[in-house]
């Protein structure tokens, strides 16, 4: 299936989260952003992870839809106290100002969407790479 992966936040849309998070090959893919909140797919490769990050009065969920990983959470970023196994179909609630990565600890690329409520990135960002997403200036 053929889908649109271009940003169309503002605008009224209903798609296939499955089926693009699925197909979706890119690090990061944003796919809507609006005043409220953004989503994004991402897919993580095997031994790569998101980036340990936090994002400040954005509250996050994360949904898995293929894969496995470790996610970890804390309040500071070497105390990591919150660590539990994901795969498909498990949902990460992420609270705002909470320290938090997931690492692909499986064989194949983990693939998921993610929602912030409030937007995160730029409309639009893609980032082909996770080192794409690092080399961003855009990025925190």
């Amino acid at each position: 299936m053929m889908f649109d992966y271009s940003d169309r936040g503002k605008k009224p849309v209903v798609e296939d989260i499955e089926g693009m998070t699925l197909e979706n090959e890119n690090y990061r893919t944003t796919i809507w952003t609006g005043s409220k909140l953004q989503v994004t797919l991402m897919t993580i490769q095997p031994g790569d992870d998101i980036g340990l990050e936090i994002h400040h009065g954005i509250d996050q969920f994360l949904r898995i839809e293929e894969g496995e990983g470790l996610c970890e959470m804390g309040d500071a970023e070497d105390n990591l106290t919150f660590k539990e196994e994901v795969k498909a179909d498990y949902a990460i609630f992420v609270p705002a100002d909470t320290w938090h990565n997931v690492t692909n600890t499986g064989t194949k690329p983990l693939k998921l969407y993610t929602i912030y409520a409030g937007p995160d990135h730029v409309v639009g960002t893609v980032h082909p790479t996770h080192q794409d997403a690092i080399d961003d200036p855009n990025e925190h």
